[in-house]
């Protein structure tokens, strides 16, 4: 397994929505971050969009990445076929092996014959381009529906991108879904999470924690992925609320990343 960075790990340094710092971190800020915390992989997911960047940049962001020994890959939240269609020649460009994609409530309402001929001309195109698509289980898209959507597929080209937590506003305890969608992962987005009740009793609150602070069983996920690829990224994420505001969760965002990555090198030693 080779650890990583996810875009999202740098939600707040990147800026989100009405969330924008006033010096937001770019491509290459993530590169150098990702150096300094002895990572391997760098995933660019949709918060930090690739297509806004020009193409002389993509080679650049290759050139840089292959200097410090980074391998990339790429994300993109849906699948308009004009939008893969642009991000795989990017990924070509990046060298890139995976591309992430989401699936979320709006594809829920598809049915699964449909969406599957809806993906399989661009899974033709990812295979020519020597990449492999893996699905995020996002929000409010169930893992049954997932599954059922791979088998009908089918494909080698295609593959999952789990997400350990995502899944729990889908109505499924995070264990479910890791049994569920292990068989078919390619790509890991690896985070911790704890559950707060609240203090007068009305009900309780999901929140993220550094990796190893919260409830995510770690060591049995990673026990679950044995049969995954030797070199497949697992990219570091996490919850980290907005708090008192964008600048106190700013300040927040590198001792939580530092911490989960110090935790993830232990967790994964030896696998």
């Amino acid at each position: 397994m080779k650890l990583g960075l996810g875009s999202y790990a740098y939600r707040w340094s990147i800026g989100i929505k009405d969330q924008q710092p006033a010096a937001p971190l770019n491509a290459f800020d993530l590169l150098d971050r990702a150096e300094a915390l002895g990572l391997e992989v760098v995933q660019y997911a949709d918060n930090m969009p690739l297509d806004k960047y020009s193409e002389a940049d993509h080679h650049k962001l290759y050139e840089v990445a292959q200097s410090k020994g980074i391998a990339l890959e790429l994300g993109t939240q849906c699948f308009d076929a004009d939008e893969v269609e642009r991000y795989l020649t990017i990924g070509q460009r990046l060298h890139a092996k995976i591309m992430r994609v989401a699936l979320d409530e709006a594809d829920g309402h598809m049915s699964v014959p449909d969406l599957a001929e809806q993906l399989r001309p661009l899974l033709d195109k990812a295979r020519n381009a020597g990449m492999r698509i893996a699905i995020e289980n996002h929000f409010n898209y169930p893992s049954p529906r997932m599954v059922e959507l791979l088998d009908t597929i089918n494909d080698e080209t295609l593959g999952v991108c789990l997400d350990v937590a995502n899944s729990i506003c889908a109505n499924e305890w995070p264990e479910e879904t890791i049994k569920m969608l292990a068989p078919y992962t390619i790509n890991l987005h690896l985070k911790d999470y704890e559950i707060t009740p609240d203090p007068y009793g009305v009900g309780f609150r999901i929140h993220g924690t550094p990796l190893g602070q919260g409830r995510a069983p770690i060591p049995w996920i990673l026990d679950q992925l044995t049969h995954c690829p030797a070199d497949m990224g697992v990219l570091l994420e996490h919850w980290l609320p907005i708090g008192a505001g964008l600048e106190e969760a700013r300040a927040q965002e590198q001792p939580w990343i530092e911490q989960s990555v110090a935790a993830a090198k232990e967790f994964v030693k030896g696998r």
